[in-house]
């Protein structure tokens, strides 16, 4: 990276953009509390994030906690994925047994084995579309979106050749059943607020 006298930074001659610059562009920007900010094929996505979302995201992790130890469930912590600039800072991450961190400190993909998204407005279209894809060339095994505004969860799993093959919609108040995955329990919607 180069400085300029100004200050300004500016990638290295190869002109190559990589995510760590792009955190960092992201770090030194005056982000407001509440926000969510991830990368997605390289563009970078800030939203809100609404007291719905927190609810479901918290009624989540406490079911997850009943079988996983804290260490094991992440929440808004940068993971990159397959594909281009993909670094997701998903809402519920869920990690296999003994994950080990890669040369920067972050978590690695490869140890993933549960990502549920709570769908906000502005980016929606992300968790339906590229962060899923990313998600199953990842072969994360399984995916789970949840949105509050049509109050319905989307369960994807058995990723193969960069798509998941299993795919399931239903309510809230409709159990999502996962005892046939790796995850191994059965979630209640039940007190999913809508938005």
């Amino acid at each position: 990276m180069t400085v300029l006298d100004d200050g300004t930074e500016m990638a290295d001659s190869s002109g190559e953009l990589t995510l760590d610059m792009m955190f960092e562009w992201v770090e030194a920007m005056p982000v407001p509390g509440g926000y969510k900010v991830e990368i997605v094929g390289g563009n970078i996505f800030m939203a809100p994030q609404q007291d719905a979302h927190w609810d479901i995201i918290a009624n989540i992790v406490e079911q997850l906690r009943t079988k996983y130890p804290r260490k094991r469930v992440k929440s808004d912590v940068r993971v990159d994925y397959p594909g281009h600039l993909n670094g997701f800072a998903s809402d519920v991450t869920v990690l296999t047994e003994g994950a080990a961190k890669n040369d920067k400190g972050l978590c690695r993909y490869q140890d993933v084995e549960f990502v549920a998204e709570v769908i906000s407005r502005k980016t929606a279209a992300n968790d339906y579309g590229p962060k899923k894809d990313a998600y199953a060339a990842a072969e994360v095994p399984v995916y789970l979106i949840v949105d509050p505004y049509t109050g319905r969860w989307h369960l994807h799993t058995k990723p193969k050749d960069g798509e998941y093959r299993g795919e399931l919609s239903l309510d809230f108040g409709d159990d999502v059943d996962l005892t046939g995955t790796v995850v191994g329990l059965v979630l209640k919607t039940g007190e999913f607020p809508r938005d």
